[in-house]
């Protein structure tokens, strides 16, 4: 029954997956979670929707390269912006290839095609602050060897990649006091007010300037071009040829470093929408994202509408099936002692594992979007339900069920007259505890296009805005106290009158 259940589960779960090839007249335009990206990908949304022969829909915000590789792979997102040194040395992984026609050679038995370039190249580098760098002497990447007592916040891209700081610490031979993990976005107010000393950018940032932020030679030439392309789905490209050709058309060569550092800024620090930025550049408003580009209140009220019920079928499903699934868990692991004590021990070894950790590892199986943040939220649900149906059967005086024995009710009886009755209170709170901590833990769901209000969250991450970020964050804490009141109503019909007090 239990195992039937779980198939079932699995399934409707699957189901969900944002996996697999776009609804015929779709393109699904995806994003990396950091401000060029955002840009880039709602320009390439404004030209489509132009164009007229397809819909669109913005996938954006999903977090690193890994992610965005295994969408467009998968068909979760029909094209997104990507750099050639990052198709080369991480998708590729092979640092030899130089130009665009040797990776578009390699791409194809992909089944992906890459654009020319976009007219700029956002290299990585590093920064620091410009009176920093004149009280050090510091103009070269390779002057940062004398200066070992220096603190520096890297974005988890760059202090992962092979091409970014274990590659360039290798390479100049580089010892630090300190490199720490930072979001992109917050990472320049850390070095703009001392905190940290050093920090990677991309050339294109549009707060260099405006920051008084000095940018360190490449003395040595590490770092890899970083040209910008459109990486598309071959079929996409093929069933949508007018598309493609005006993307390319609208974009390649045309873009040079100082106009995306502008547009970069008038996100970054004027406060522009995304919507906006890119409808500036094409010179005028998109049909579709006129009414929403200037990110006013209603705009801004409708898309957290649209969120809430993201949100909360993320919510309710996931811990839907947790009851499923961990109320049986915890009578079976109340029944069989040793079989239950491992059982219970392997759910809680889930709960070690990060959340953001667990949805990368669901991708590979179910793609994108809300299938893996389903089974991920189900799993981190299902320990306080499980647990706390085993604490609550365990607690029951066994005189009760010897008494029931001598009655000679059944075993399924009994469980469903005496011991699940019993046990409501405890099993109750569990639940209660796995609703509203899977509504603090589903805004991670967002990283890999899941939906929900991380969604506002991590774009205003990217993006440096704290009224984003609360939008995000205050309609997640309201719905987390709706779930606890919600059950203080559900106790008093669940739970028999006379245990309540």
């Amino acid at each position: 029954m239990t195992l039937r259940l779980a198939l079932a589960l699995g399934g409707l779960l699957a189901s969900a997956s944002g996996a697999g090839a776009a609804p015929d007249g779709v393109i699904r335009v995806g994003s990396k979670s950091f401000t060029e990206s955002y840009i880039l990908a709602e320009i390439a949304a404004q030209v489509i929707e132009q164009v007229g022969e397809a819909r669109v829909e913005r996938r954006v915000g999903l977090g690193g390269t890994g992610v965005t590789q295994r969408a467009i792979e998968s068909g979760a997102i029909d094209l997104y912006p990507e750099y050639t040194g990052t198709l080369a040395r991480v998708i590729l992984k092979d640092p030899s290839l130089q130009t665009i026609e040797a990776i578009r050679a390699r791409l194809a038995p992909r089944g992906l095609v890459v654009s020319g370039s976009l007219g700029f190249a956002n290299t990585y580098a590093l920064a620091t602050r410009a009176d920093l760098a004149e009280r050090l002497g510091l103009r070269r990447i390779s002057d940062l060897a004398a200066h070992r007592e220096l603190r520096a916040a890297f974005s988890s891209g760059f202090l992962e990649r092979e091409d970014g700081w274990p590659g360039l610490r290798a390479h100049y031979g580089l010892v630090l006091a300190r490199a720490d993990v930072m979001e992109h976005a917050l990472t320049y107010r850390a070095v703009a007010s001392g905190d940290v000393d050093l920090m990677d950018v991309f050339s294109t940032d549009g707060q260099l300037e405006r920051l008084h932020l000095r940018l360190l030679e490449d003395d040595r030439g590490f770092f890899p071009d970083y040209s910008a392309v459109l990486l598309a789905r071959r079929e996409t490209t093929e069933h949508f040829p007018r598309t493609w050709a005006r993307l390319r058309e609208t974009l390649e060569g045309r873009l040079d470093g100082r106009r995306m550092a502008q547009l970069n800024a008038m996100a970054d620090l004027d406060g522009k929408h995304v919507g906006e930025v890119a409808a500036a550049f094409l010179g005028g408003s998109s049909p579709s994202t006129a009414a929403s580009s200037t990110g006013g209140p209603r705009a801004i009220l409708g898309e957290i509408a649209a969120l809430t019920r993201d949100h909360l079928l993320l919510v309710l499903i996931s811990v839907g099936a947790a009851v499923a699934l961990g109320i049986p868990m915890g009578i079976v692991a109340a029944r069989f002692r040793r079989a239950g004590q491992l059982e219970l021990s392997v759910i809680a070894m889930l709960q070690t594992v990060p959340a953001l950790a667990l949805l990368m590892f669901m991708i590979p199986l179910f793609g994108i979007g809300k299938g893996p943040a389903l089974v991920a939220l189900s799993l981190y649900a299902l320990l306080p339900i499980a647990r706390n149906t085993y604490a609550g059967l365990m607690a029951i005086d066994r005189t009760l069920l010897e008494i029931a024995w001598v009655l000679r009710l059944g075993e399924l009886r009994r469980l469903l007259r005496i011991e699940l009755p019993l046990s409501a209170i405890t099993i109750m709170a569990g639940i209660k505890t796995a609703a509203v901590t899977t509504v603090g833990t589903a805004t991670l769901a967002a990283f890999i296009g899941g939906g929900g209000y991380g969604t506002l969250i991590v774009r205003g991450l990217a993006l440096d805005d704290t009224a984003t970020i609360l939008a995000g964050a205050a309609p997640a804490a309201l719905m987390a106290l709706a779930f606890h009141g919600l059950f203080e109503l559900v106790d008093r019909v669940v739970i028999p009158r006379g245990l309540r007090g």
